[in-house]
């Protein structure tokens, strides 16, 4: 089995690669943002509890954000072939309430890739995706915003598992090609 957070800044490429990776290895996937809005939508009570932070403007709790992808990682069944975590977790205790569920399940996480891609790269990444696609929050302001959250609360996290020796740092700068040869080295070697 293997269970496999992607980790990168905004605009790194996770989707993209995410995608790539679940159509070669046959991984579920599971994105925080969709199962979130998945819950929402269907209105059940994990949903609810979410929904009433979110209306509020707060952060959904941690422990929540667990017991929601626990919910979703045992949708998989007991035989699958490994999930990727897109988007969580995104702070050291969730990474270490990630563990906890998982160990509880007998499993745990594999690896850790990162995509590492220079902040000017990833800020004309992000502008040119707003222009394609719309996305209000891919403007210059608010990827600035992302950005210094990602640096002050998130990039922690490559310490974190670079101390359980689950990381594998990527160049994901490049050719699409190139960027998922690379990460597929990491993942057949799992």
């Amino acid at each position: 089995m293997r269970n496999i957070v992607i980790f990168g800044a905004p605009g790194s490429g996770k989707g993209t690669q995410s995608d790539k990776i679940i159509e070669e290895y046959g991984l579920g996937h599971i994105s925080t943002g969709d199962v979130l809005r998945a819950e929402i939508k269907g209105e059940t009570e994990l949903g609810k509890t979410a929904k009433s932070f979110i209306d509020k403007g707060q952060l959904i709790p941690d422990e929540l954000m667990i017991d929601i992808l626990a919910k979703v990682y045992d949708d998989f069944g007991t035989d699958h072939k490994g999930v990727i975590f897109d988007g969580f977790p995104r702070t050291i205790p969730q990474a270490e309430a990630l563990k906890v569920m998982l160990a509880k399940r007998g499993h745990q996480v594999s690896a850790m890739i990162e995509l590492d891609v220079p902040e000017d790269e990833l800020m004309a990444r992000l502008i040119n995706r707003g222009k394609l696609s719309g996305r209000s929050d891919d403007n210059e302001e608010t990827i600035k915003k992302r950005l210094a959250v990602y640096h002050s609360q998130t990039s922690p996290l490559i310490d974190w598992y670079k101390k359980e020796n689950l990381h594998y740092h990527i160049n994901g700068s490049g050719e699409l090609d190139r960027i998922f040869a690379d990460i597929k080295t990491v993942v057949d070697k799992l």
